[in-house]
Parts: C-alpha cells; sequence; structure tokens
C-alpha cells in the first residue's frame, strides 16, 4: 500500500520523506539522551536507562529497516528508469566504429596477458563434418556392380 504512493513521487516528494526519516532518527537519538539525563538526575536506575534506551533503538531500527526496505525498491526502480535514459543518450553519441576500437583493444589486453584471442569455431554435424561444407557422397566407380 506504501509502495505503491511513495513509488509515484517526484524528487520532491522523495525529499520530504528523506527528511522525515532523518527528524525522527534525531527524536530516537534524543530519547536515548533524555533516559541518560533522567538517569544523570536519580530518577531511572541505570537498568532502566540502558532498558529504555533499548527499546527506543530497537524501534528505531525496525522502522528504518522497514522505509529502507520500502525506499530500496523505489530507488532501484528510478535509477533503471534514469538510467535508460542516459543509456539513450550514450547509444546516440556512440561512433559505430568504436566496435572496432575496442575489439583492438581487448587483443591487445589479452595480448598483456599471454593470452591468445580465442578463434571463431566453426559448428560441425554429428559426423564431425564442418556445417560450412556439404559432405561429398562417396560413389562407386563407373562400370563395377554394386553387390
Amino acid at each position: 500500500m506504501l509502495e505503491a504512493t511513495v513509488a509515484d513521487r517526484d524528487a520532491a516528494g522523495k525529499l520530504r520523506i528523506y527528511h522525515t526519516v532523518y527528524r525522527l532518527n534525531l527524536s530516537f537519538t534524543n530519547i536515548v539522551e533524555h533516559c541518560a539525563a533522567l538517569r544523570e538526575y536519580g530518577v531511572f536506575t541505570a537498568k532502566f536507562t540502558r532498558l529504555y534506551q533499548s527499546y527506543a533503538q530497537e524501534l528505531q531500527a525496525e522502522i528504518n529497516q522497514d522505509v529502507v526496505e520500502i525506499l530500496d525498491g523505489i530507488e532501484s526502480h528510478d535509477m533503471f528508469r534514469f538510467g535508460k535514459v542516459r543509456s539513450a543518450r550514450e547509444k546516440e553519441l556512440r561512433d559505430p566504429n568504436d566496435v572496432f576500437i575496442h575489439a583492438e583493444e581487448r587483443r591487445q589486453e589479452l595480448a598483456r596477458q599471454g593470452k591468445m584471442p580465442r578463434a571463431r569455431s566453426k559448428k560441425k554435424d554429428a559426423t564431425g563434418q564442418s556445417r560450412l561444407k556439404r559432405p561429398v557422397a562417396k560413389r562407386e566407380p563407373a562400370g563395377e556392380k554394386i553387390r
């Protein structure tokens, strides 16, 4: 439910969400600090101070985990969506001859590594013959009878 409404947000909407999460985390930090202050004033024992701080931090972590999970999906979707725009622009700018430059760079890289570039292999049929060649049928010499 929340995922669908958040997914359609613009950049300003996402900024408000992130700002709200920041303020929420700041509030949890204040709770932890205020519990420590109450301990210093003698209101809480050390045991209860740690207990209440842990309650607050556990809830903070749970909320953050849920929010981050939802935002991760949204950010991944946005990254894919905006990445398509960048890829399209890069494709426009790409020189068709770049493929030859990249092939030469790859050959040089393989040479530096002491590896030989793979030769293209021809497909072979069940008899071991190359598909590009037609198998020649064996014929009996003329004049001999076939038994």
